[in-house]
């Protein structure tokens, strides 16, 4: 195994290894300190989670839930030392975060010395920098435990009701779920210091921030989608203010990088000298219309008209209130205080803007006479783009010059848009010509310095050295085939599945429609939401089903529950991608056959596959009526009946009990469609009855690494689904094996036109 660590990572290691050494050491006469710190932390995080936290968690969190759906939502504790337990854990990390700052502070020589301690020259600097990050966190978690939070909650637990399962959490998991989104909502609110930042050190520049907005977008509600419940509301509370401080940070960044670039040549005096009016006119006619509106009694107006026609808005006080009582001043002296405070306020803003305006012409000048690449097209017109020299637009990708082209033509300036492409044209024209150039004096100089020898080899070594990453997968292939595989192997396994894939383009469209249609329909009959339905599918199922129980185990004695906020959707969303799955498989593997077959994979006749459609819709329908009204039931009550008859009670995690029902009713059709699927493709000649006996042993590691990876539970769920299928794909054989009288007849190559026998 040493020979699968390469020096690398071994340095690495030992670098760590003495690193943490080196900082013990250093700090062991401070290691009293250190460790009292920890156990503050520790402590007081314990005894505020056991007093107060977990109590006002549930007040908070659920403050919003319907007094019905409230009585039915509870959290549990699962065994006896979960709580216990899961308070120590939460306070260990709190206790860990709380110690660190204090063991790097009191270890800092050791750092310093090996080049880790970051050297800052103002202290009031870190200090802002954290007060920043500190309260962009506090106000990113608020967000998420004020706001979102409730609302979700809501949504899940009436869901959970509705659909007849009960919302009892499991404290465990109900708290990481809570944590884990309340650290991402922190997280993200980090959004803008970490892009002012990255602009600052030039690792990420301002322009890229700006060009890669729809990504951002999108990006934002794919998150939202990964963290938040699926239902639009709460993917919208999670995108919104993700994408409105993406914003914000865009146009801070802007700001903090044009008075770097600028900011060196900022004269204040010259400024207010030589836009004084300007500065003064804007907080002059602030001030002016704030006093004039106060005068006209626009909030009374306000109160009285506006405010009650807003939906969902009741105040029980007036929302704008008398500014002389509310000051306890005279009124037209109130009058003038905040016409003052307005001017004070717009004045310090318009100076600033002024300022800013400044350093920015500035940073536009120190870009043009600096260096050519550091040109920001921005701001300059159709004749500066076309003035620009031919170094600002080599650094350009092709993405980026048309985003630059498109920002032009939304302010309106289409020659300006124009300029930028054809300077960008002409620069990528010159960069093909110097490279054809370079390329061609290297070949003379190889040809001129070649020395004799077998003609090749150099090249060769080369090549194999260049692509270490196609040798190592040629080494993983290897151990899972008899022959030696080569690079070309894996690069034509690459360029079948590339031609396959490249094949299916122009019906990817209709294939992801097929397929989001029938995942988005089964999932709105889970939730109830289809046009005339009286109550969500998975309540229907549940209670047709506790109904077919036999008489030994009553509907009423078993329950579901959910011990995890979206166990439920997770639930359906996961059936309702294995329905669409089995929908779109039979058209995919269609229009892929005649690809498939040119690259020499398969043969035969696809028309096969829609017979093989209609025998696995009919082997899903058969094993539902037979595993719902009778294989199902009777393992249910079977299961349940020991722990009745003890007084137990009986509750099962819908995504336990779910699966369970699931593969005892689809899954029996599924089971019988694999013999099926065997005789048909041998018959119609897609995959021959010596192909699937040779391939047996691939066959049997595929599908156990599948049940692997999809059953609920490990190891032995991974067996208890996997031998039923080795032994239907045994009892295929076996069929084969006789149809084709021990192998002897076969159907591999046959045309479409051509018979069987």
């Amino acid at each position: 195994m040493s020979g699968a660590v390469d020096d690398d990572v071994r340095r690495s290691v030992a670098r760590g290894r003495e690193t943490l050494g080196a900082m013990l050491s250093a700090a062991q006469t401070h290691l009293q300190k250190v460790a009292i710190v920890f156990l503050i932390g520790f402590l007081g995080s314990f005894y505020a989670l056991w007093l107060y936290v977990w109590d006002r968690l549930q007040t908070d969190l659920f403050a919003q839930l319907p007094a019905d759906v409230a009585e039915e939502t509870s959290v549990i504790g699962t065994t006896p030392f979960e709580v216990p337990l899961l308070q120590a854990k939460i306070a260990l990390a709190v206790g860990g975060i709380v110690a660190l700052p204090a063991l790097l502070y009191y270890s800092r020589e050791a750092l310093r010395e090996r080049g880790y301690w970051i050297t800052i020259g103002s202290r009031w600097k870190v200090a802002a920098i954290g007060l920043i990050a500190a309260l962009l966190f506090l106000g990113g978690v608020a967000y998420g435990y004020f706001v979102f939070f409730p609302l979700m909650f809501s949504f899940l637990a009436e869901l959970s009701v509705r659909a007849g399962f009960q919302p009892t959490y499991s404290i465990t998991l109900w708290a990481q779920f809570v944590f884990l989104l309340m650290l991402s909502f922190g997280l993200a609110a980090q959004l803008p210091l970490a892009m002012t930042g990255l602009s600052l050190t030039g690792i990420v520049p301002y322009e890229t921030w700006r060009e890669k907005w729809k990504y951002a977008i999108i990006g934002a509600f794919a998150f939202g989608a990964l963290f938040s419940p699926p239902d639009p509301f709460t993917q919208v509370l999670w995108a919104v203010p993700i994408i409105a401080l993406y914003a914000l940070s865009l146009g801070l960044t802007k700001v903090v990088v044009t008075l770097q670039r600028g900011g060196s040549a900022i004269d204040a005096g010259r400024v207010l000298r030589e836009r004084w009016r300007a500065i003064l006119a804007v907080p002059t006619i602030m001030a002016g219309a704030v006093a004039a509106l106060i005068v006209a009694g626009v909030g009374g107006f306000l109160n009285q008209t506006v405010v009650p026609a807003i939906p969902y808005l009741s105040p029980s006080e007036p929302v704008f209130k008398y500014i002389g009582p509310l000051l306890g001043l005279p009124r037209d002296f109130a009058i003038a205080v905040v016409a003052g405070a307005v001017f004070v306020a717009v004045l310090v803003l318009s100076f600033a803007y002024a300022l800013y305006r400044s350093a920015s012409a500035a940073a536009a000048e120190t870009g043009r006479a600096g260096d050519p690449t550091a040109i920001d097209l921005e701001p300059l017109d159709a004749a500066g783009v076309r003035a620009a020299p031919t170094e600002a637009f080599h650094d350009l990708s092709e993405q980026e010059a048309v985003a630059q082209a498109s920002m032009a033509t939304s302010d309106g300036e289409p020659e300006k848009a124009r300029a930028i492409l054809d300077r960008f044209d002409e620069a990528e024209a010159a960069a093909e010509a110097a490279a054809a150039e370079t390329e061609e004096g290297s070949d003379t100089a190889l040809d001129e310095a070649e020395h004799p020898g077998e003609p090749g080899s150099a090249p060769d070594a080369a090549a194999d050295d260049a692509n270490p990453l196609l040798s190592r997968t040629t080494g993983v292939v290897d151990a899972f085939t008899t022959e030696e595989t080569t690079e070309e192997d894996v690069g034509g396994y690459y360029y079948d599945i590339a031609f396959v894939l490249d094949s299916l383009r122009s019906r990817a469209f209709l294939l992801l429609a097929i397929f989001m249609s029938v995942l988005a329909g089964t999932f709105l009959w889970f939730l109830g939401n289809l046009p005339g339905q009286s109550a969500p599918g998975i309540d229907q199922i549940r209670a047709d089903f506790l109904g077919r129980l036999p008489a030994t185990v009553r509907p009423e004695q078993v329950g579901i529950v959910e011990l995890h906020p979206t166990e439920g959707l997770v639930f359906a969303i996961k059936l309702s991608t294995l329905f669409a799955a089995l929908a779109v498989l039979p058209l995919l593997l269609y229009y892929a056959w005649p690809a498939l077959r040119e690259r020499g994979i398969t043969a035969g006749d696809r028309r096969v596959l829609i017979v093989w459609a209609g025998a696995l819709f009919v082997s899903l329908i058969g094993g539902v009526a037979v595993g719902y009204t009778t294989i199902a039931p009777a393992v249910i009550s079977w299961l349940a009946a020991d722990a009745i008859g003890a007084g137990m009670v009986v509750s099962y995690r819908i995504s336990a009990a779910g699966w369970l029902v699931f593969f005892t009713t689809a899954g029996i059709g599924l089971l019988a469609l694999v013999p099926v699927t065997m005789v048909l493709f041998h018959r119609g000649g897609l995959i021959p009855y010596r192909g699937m006996r040779n391939r047996w042993r691939e066959v049997t590691v595929g599908v156990f690494a599948i049940t692997a990876y999809v059953s609920p539970r490990g190891v032995f769920m991974m067996f208890i689904l996997g031998v039923p299928i080795m032994l239907c794909y045994g009892l295929g054989l076996g069929l084969l094996w006789l149809y084709t009288l021990g192998g002897r007849r076969a159907t591999w190559g046959r045309e479409p036109g051509e018979s069987a026998d």
